[in-house]
């Protein structure tokens, strides 16, 4: 093949591309700088700054005189412009979306959370509910939406590598974004379909308690058990996308089921009201009624309720039993609970940790997450910046289009 008319174009990608990465990482840089950072010659870093410039991707600062009165023309300063788009994260679960508006240096400039009419909406349902939050979320941002470059979204399925939904999962039909007029059919973005727990596990290691950690798995421990596990820096998706689904706690001896510990709070508060158990919880309830919160338990379990302290032990002491099968196939540094009670789970660390160290020998250290329900679309909202970063040369600026 002759590739005397590529070699040059690739050369010149090359030298965007090394430039850019600097540019991404660093504040105002000027152009010695860059020659230090990339070995590129000067005449080559001016005129790809002026390249990058031109296509909206840097931008030019304004350059002051260095301190002492030095004289000549001041050095041309350049930083990267994190206007030039924007991207999506959202959480679609169940009940409810969560959307993020992010810039491209991940600073979230506009949020929006909207539930579903049911459990049983359709997908044009769903796909409306999404729609109308995402459009929401746009404007209180003040973005157009051809402003978007690229959207993460996450789901409580499986999804592969290639960002499809495994076959068969009982739960595939309520996400399958694609059918029945999907959110971003007529609006030409690229669209990143990831595993809800997997976008945790990119969250905690950007910007939570795995910061910088390269073994970590994050679990999303509220009414459903599932996990995400980053190996050597890199997100693990098995063959079909169950890397960290932990399907086999049916039957892991003092586990059982998938239920998570806001569930399983509820469900054992409950269980003690319908007993006629004498605990702080019933007073919390109030009369007339047996159904407990979670929230119940842990309040009246922090107000020194025996019963309540009870429940929660045998919730940290189940949560060593699955951390314990995690630990022992993937061996992680960190294991990060998140979850829509991550901010009570710090009881249960105690307990927690007590118990995984005599079920294993080298346990690894646990947190809680402190990111709250921003914990599944700030991971979205990471994904579509990876996208982003990896074709920033083959998209085109908002405000470069139809320049």
């Amino acid at each position: 093949m002759d590739t005397s008319a590529t070699t040059p174009q690739l050369l010149r990608h090359a030298n965007l591309r090394a430039v850019l990465d600097v540019l991404r990482a660093s504040p105002a840089v000027t152009g010695t700088d860059l020659i230090q950072a990339t070995g590129l010659t000067r005449a080559t870093v001016i005129a790809v700054c002026d390249d990058l410039i031109a296509r909206g991707w840097a931008r030019e600062t304004d350059a002051s005189r260095a301190p002492g009165g030095q004289k000549g023309r001041p050095a041309r300063k350049f930083e990267f412009n994190e206007h030039a788009g924007h991207v999506l994260g959202l959480d679609v679960g169940m009940a409810t979306v969560r959307v993020l508006v992010a810039d491209l240096a991940g600073a979230v400039v506009g949020r929006e959370t909207a539930r579903f009419s049911g459990h049983d909406a359709s997908a044009a349902e769903r796909s409306r509910t999404i729609t109308a939050t995402i459009d929401a979320a746009l404007e209180a941002a003040g973005v157009p939406a051809s402003n978007v470059l690229s959207v993460g979204v996450g789901v409580a399925a499986p999804v592969d590598r290639k960002g499809r939904i495994a076959p068969g999962h009982h739960l595939g039909s309520l996400f399958d974004l694609e059918h029945g007029g999907g959110p971003w059919t007529d609006r030409e973005w690229p669209v990143l379909l990831e595993n809800d727990a997997n976008l945790a596990a990119l969250a905690e290691r950007w910007r939570g308690a795995g910061s910088g950690v390269d073994n970590l798995a994050v679990i999303l421990a509220g009414e459903r058990l599932s996990s995400g596990i980053i190996e050597s820096g890199r997100l693990l998706h098995g063959s079909s996308g169950g890397a960290g689904e932990v399907g086999t706690l049916e039957i892991v001896d003092g586990v059982g089921s998938h239920d998570g510990i806001a569930k399983l709070a509820r469900l054992w508060g409950t269980a003690a009201l319908k007993a006629g158990e004498q605990t702080l919880i019933r007073d919390l309830v109030g009369p007339g009624t047996t159904r407990v919160s979670a929230r119940f338990v842990f309040e009246a379990a922090a107000a020194g309720d025996a019963l309540a302290l009870e429940i929660l032990d045998r919730i940290a002491r189940r949560m060593a039993r699955v951390l314990s099968l995690i630990s022992t196939f993937f061996d992680p540094e960190l294991v990060v609970i998140g979850g829509a009670v991550a901010a009570s789970a710090t009881a249960l660390l105690p307990a927690l940790t007590e118990e995984l160290g005599k079920l294993i020998d080298s346990p690894p250290r646990v947190a809680v997450s402190d990111m709250g329900d921003a914990l599944v679309p700030t991971g979205a909202v990471r994904l579509a910046l990876d996208h982003v970063e990896s074709n920033m040369l083959d998209l085109v600026p908002a405000a470069r289009r139809g320049a």
